[in-house]
């Protein structure tokens, strides 16, 4: 998902340079990461990111942050200055910005495996297929930025997931037969995760009511649900009610027509074995 490359500088180096005001500020104050993280509203993971300037930080943890951090105006003024994010299409930063804080996440895909959900070497293929060619640099900003976005789902733990992706995709056999087997045996393991669910389409379905293409739903801790859907070189995000309530019910519609998580499991595991 997102593979475009948006055409913004690369920003590791203002990244880095946000985390170490950071981690001085945080220091300074004697704090750990995981005492920062308790009165900022974050996992010590988030700050440890963000500290290394492996993370975008939000609005809102710059907001907090100040407030723990004595607030001497630093963190907003050097916020000001952050680049984004390389190897995100510039279509999808809003989205993944609002990922990063989401408490529920839902996505229906149709095409390939979902980003937060690839392998490596699956992703790498998506990228090595894109029109026009990419470069060896830009494949791997492209790998980074959606290798940081995974890390969203062991260090989000109180943040549902749900994954409902077509059977056809696995069939398909993206890049090899071995790619695939690694890309099944990764979304096994991460089916393990209790805040991770993942139902498989079947490939045969008389009724289906994701025949519009993909969805992408979610909800903040505000409790406000955004929509996102991708097409070949743009994306369209919605906060409009009407059309989320209709995304909605059309999610828990294929929800439903699904096979259940036990099933989709076995589903995997047989295809692996057949592959």
């Amino acid at each position: 998902m997102a593979t475009g490359i948006g055409g913004e500088p690369e920003s590791s180096d203002s990244l880095r340079t946000f985390g170490a005001v950071v981690q001085a500020l945080r220091e300074h104050h004697r704090l750990t990461r995981e005492e920062l993280g308790a009165l900022v509203g974050y996992s010590k993971h988030t700050i440890a990111s963000i500290e290394l300037g492996r993370r975008m930080p939000d609005p809102d943890f710059v907001e907090a942050a100040e407030e723990a951090l004595g607030n001497t105006g630093a963190l907003k003024k050097a916020f000001k200055h952050l680049e984004r994010q390389p190897g995100l299409a510039a279509w999808f930063r809003q989205w993944a910005d609002l990922e990063k804080q989401a408490i529920s996440l839902f996505n229906y895909e149709c095409r390939m495996i979902p980003g937060l959900l690839q392998t490596e070497a699956y992703a790498r293929q998506l990228f090595a297929d894109e029109l026009p060619p990419l470069s060896d640099s830009q494949i791997e900003e492209q790998w980074i930025a959606r290798s940081q976005r995974q890390a969203l789902l062991r260090e989000r733990p109180n943040t549902a997931f749900s994954f409902i992706i077509e059977e056809h995709v696995f069939r398909r056999c993206t890049s090899s037969v071995d790619v695939t087997r690694e890309a099944i045996d990764h979304i096994l393991e991460m089916g393990q995760l209790r805040n991770v669910e993942v139902q498989i389409m079947p490939l045969v379905q008389q009724s289906h009511a994701g025949l519009h293409g993909p969805i992408s739903l979610l909800e903040t801790p505000k409790h406000r649900w955004f929509a996102y859907s991708e097409g070949q070189q743009s994306g369209q995000f919605t906060s409009d009610q009407r059309t989320i309530s209709v995304l909605q019910s059309r999610y828990a519609r294929i929800r439903s027509q699904a096979l259940t998580i036990e099933g989709s499991m076995s589903l995997l595991e047989r295809i692996r074995g057949e592959l």
